[in-house]
């Protein structure tokens, strides 16, 4: 059976609304529609779904459980036909990331990355805000926080020390 169009389109966007209320589980206060790691939600001619998302860095660990979040909201939002794929094309940047987001991290106590730093965040070393008290007077402890796409540093105004989440 072939839906109508108007139809297909608001399956679509009921199947977006589900998938992008999938959390990141290594930084659960986000979505991966926070992240920009949402990419795509196609319908094809029999309501069947296909949910692309873009992995942060090749070889991230979060990737399945995502794409098994995705798959199960979905399935609770009445999809029985889905599948996630993985993709690296465009590739997933910091700059994919809503200031929503930003600003869920920054309430949270990581200070966010900053907008458009593009390859220059790979070799120099970014000015970062402390989430708690604002000042930029700030050092990096660790290139490694608890995750791999976060890095550990200390303000050295409030002397607490705080996660970045590091521009891709």
């Amino acid at each position: 059976m072939t839906l109508p169009l108007s139809s297909m389109a608001d399956r679509r966007a009921r199947a977006w609304r589900a998938a992008a209320t999938v959390t990141d589980p290594e930084v659960p206060i986000l979505t991966i529609a926070d992240l920009g790691i949402l990419h795509d939600v196609e319908l094809d001619e029999t309501g069947a779904v296909r949910v692309t998302i873009l992995p942060t860095y090749s070889g991230c660990p979060a990737m399945g459980v995502i794409s098994l979040g995705v798959e199960t909201e979905l399935a609770a939002a009445g999809f029985d036909k889905v599948s996630v794929k993985l993709t690296n094309a465009p590739a997933w940047s910091t700059d994919l990331m809503s200031e929503e987001g930003r600003e869920k991290l920054r309430a949270y106590g990581i200070a966010p990355p900053g907008k458009g730093a593009g390859k220059r965040a790979l070799f120099s070393t970014p000015e970062v805000g402390c989430p708690r008290c604002g000042s930029s007077q700030t050092e990096r402890i660790a290139e490694f926080g608890s995750t791999a796409c976060k890095a550990l540093w200390r303000c050295t105004a409030c002397r607490e020390p705080f996660e970045y989440f590091k521009c891709i």
